[in-house]
């Protein structure tokens, strides 16, 4: 949302962008070329993009943002452990993922051994700089609150939690 701000692009548009220079980054953190990765990754990527857009355009419509506090943060951490259960189950299924979730992976198996709450953290280090540069280009800040930083903070330990908790005969099938 913070980038999509700053430069004026719808946010589909935008997180489609983004996801397509992850994707690319992907690629270069595996060291090879990876077909099936790629077109994975870009077709995850382009319907998701815009239904996050077509998502917040509901949430804002129902009035989520204008319940009471305590029934957002609920809702986000909800949400978010919802997410960190899917990313976990298509993640050992083996299937397409988004960018930003391969991308996670990636670190996790090659380069930290496994560990799904430091290769969460090290995921979250482009969101991160792009928000505070964002924010030094245009001194605001959008869409960040308690859900953002609940997944920095918690992301991973709920994946790592999911693993093995959310149907745990799958196993990760590391491809890299």
């Amino acid at each position: 949302m913070n980038l999509s701000k700053w430069v004026n692009i719808p946010l589909g548009n935008t997180l489609f962008i983004y996801g397509i220079i992850v994707t690319l980054a992907n690629q270069l953190l595996i060291g090879s070329f990876d077909r099936r990765r790629f077109v994975s990754n870009l077709l995850f990527t382009l319907p998701f993009s815009y239904l996050v857009q077509f998502a917040q355009f509901i949430f804002d419509s129902i009035g989520v943002p204008s319940l009471d506090f305590w029934a957002r943060i609920i809702l986000d951490i909800i949400g978010l452990f919802g997410v960190a259960v899917a990313v976990s189950m298509y993640s050992r299924a083996n299937l397409i993922m988004h960018p930003n979730d391969d991308l996670a992976y990636i670190i996790r198996f090659k380069f930290i051994h496994g560990s799904a709450i430091l290769s969460q953290w090290l995921s979250y280090i482009p969101p991160v700089i792009i928000i505070t540069i964002s924010y030094f280009s245009t001194g605001k800040i959008y869409a960040i609150g308690f859900g953002t930083a609940f997944a920095l903070i918690f992301q991973g330990a709920m994946m790592k939690w999911s693993d093995t908790h959310a149907f745990p005969k799958l196993k990760h099938h590391v491809d890299l």
